[in-house]
């Protein structure tokens, strides 16, 4: 009997410009990544960014979305597969990317990438860890996968068109998170094409975020949609499949495909475009100070004039802090977070001649007198001639004098990246008020040697802690 319903999804697929080619390319890429040599500066680079993202796990931990994480883990009952950082709790990979994801992102310390949208490793990472400790990855097949997962999960929202996202009010961030997280639990699973199509299809059925985190005041949804929910849906993607689960072959091809069912017009063929050659790890920032992206530039802005000209809150009149429109929307004073309102940090790093992370994440100190007189001295303003993440500064002194700062680039941009030096000191002043200063460091070593790591596991007892 001829099966005519075969013939008919045959012929829909070819008239929805269907191309098998894509999701067969990026399948085999990701199988692939745990067996192919990368680059010494890739491999360094991702060393930089697994440190950061750890570190800001680790500091997470002590913050409410840690907090409320590590008591929600607790009640869950599964098998000791990974490690929730800055605890004692053993639970399941599921639950420990989930965990860690969260505090990866309970504040802004984690990385970013400009070209996604995207915050790739507060979920990626805890996924990429979680997966590696049930499998027993040594330390290269970990890094491996989390390049794979950058790979993935930073093209995605740029196939689909971030302006396509955002004008339905969808978030890039969380979805090219979810096939990041996806990616890099498929590559370290050392999983087969076959089996990797399905992990794709089901992180499509999974892939969400609606752009009203925006009105998160606590950073609680935003640690949710941000990191949680990516890694943990990335992870389970990956062991369902280990599990014996199917699905679909070819999510990103056909009638009702992936893309289409987020935008009418896409660039699917981006997806692949350059796997293997160009690694988006390489055009990912780490940021210098644990604050919002958007506020690097304008306060590098600002500390360099008071490092420059001497500047002191007393004399200083008015402070303008020119950003692009896609930035000051969720800087803006507004915002009930120390960490993401632009004026309120600048208000601070005036009055302290810099800012360091408690400073940043103070509330008491955004009802502080001193620093209210100087916050309603200083004025968002939208200039759509700058480049996203770049800012002008401006400060009118009660003398008259003038002065003016344009930032192109911050330290830890793709352009000005940090040294190892950098990143290590970042990272120490965030995990040893936690961990202490002899397992800092010894977890410190870790990541900067991990070709030396036969099991992922080693790190545990470095990440945890008593209370």
């Amino acid at each position: 009997m001829h099966d005519h319903s075969n013939e008919g999804q045959n012929k829909n697929m070819k008239n929805s410009g269907s191309d098998h080619s894509l999701i067969e390319k990026v399948s085999a890429y990701i199988s692939e990544s745990g067996g192919r040599d990368l680059p010494a500066g890739v491999i360094e680079k991702a060393k930089h960014h697994i440190l950061d993202t750890l570190a800001a796990m680790v500091s997470g931990s002590r913050l409410k979305p840690g907090e409320m994480v590590k008591k929600f883990i607790q009640k869950q009952a599964g098998i000791q597969e990974g490690q929730v950082a800055g605890s004692p709790i053993m639970t399941s990979a599921i639950n420990a990317a989930f965990a860690n994801g969260i505090m990866a992102h309970a504040d802004e310390t984690d990385d970013a990438h400009s070209g996604s949208y995207t915050h790739p490793g507060c979920a990626i990472i805890p996924a990429a860890l979680s997966m590696a400790e049930k499998e027993g990855a040594d330390g290269m097949r970990f890094l491996k996968g989390v390049v794979a997962g950058y790979d993935i999960g930073c093209r995605i929202p740029q196939a689909i068109g971030v302006d396509n996202l955002l004008s339905r009010s969808r978030c890039a961030l969380s979805i090219g998170a979810n096939f990041g997280a996806a990616a890099a639990a498929a590559s370290i699973a050392r999983l087969e094409n076959r089996l990797v199509n399905y992990i794709l299809s089901y992180t499509s059925q999974q892939a969400s975020g609606v752009y009203y985190w925006m009105r998160d005041e606590e950073h609680m949804e935003k640690a949710f949609v941000f990191g949680g929910a990516p890694a943990r849906n990335g992870v389970t993607s990956a062991i369902l499949m280990e599990s014996g689960f199917t699905g679909v072959s070819d999510p990103f091809s056909g009638t009702h495909n992936f893309f289409k069912a987020c935008a009418p017009e896409t660039q699917p063929e981006i997806l692949a475009e350059g796997l293997g050659q160009r690694y988006e790890i390489m055009y990912a920032t780490i940021k210098k100070y644990s604050v919002g992206l958007p506020i690097q530039a304008p306060l590098e802005g600002l500390l360099s004039m008071i490092k420059k000209y001497g500047i002191h809150p007393r004399d200083v009149e008015s402070i303008c802090a020119h950003v692009h429109a896609r930035s000051a929307h969720v800087v803006d004073h507004d915002r009930n977070m120390p960490d993401i309102n632009l004026q309120h940090l600048l208000a601070v790093a005036l009055l302290d001649g810099g800012l360091n992370f408690e400073a940043a994440h103070s509330l008491e100190r955004m009802k502080d007198p001193a620093v209210l007189d100087v916050r309603k001295r200083i004025r968002l303003i939208t200039n759509q001639e700058l480049v996203p993440y770049q800012s002008i500064v401006e400060i009118a002194r009660k003398d008259g004098s003038k002065f003016k700062e344009h930032i192109t680039t911050v330290l830890g941009r793709p352009e000005s990246p940090m040294t190892a030096g950098m990143v290590e000191e970042k990272c120490r002043e965030l995990v040893v008020p936690i961990l202490g200063e002899e397992r800092s460091q010894k977890l410190i070593d870790k990541i900067w040697h991990l070709e030396n790591v036969s099991d992922m596991r080693e790190l545990r007892p470095l990440l945890a802690s008593h209370t």
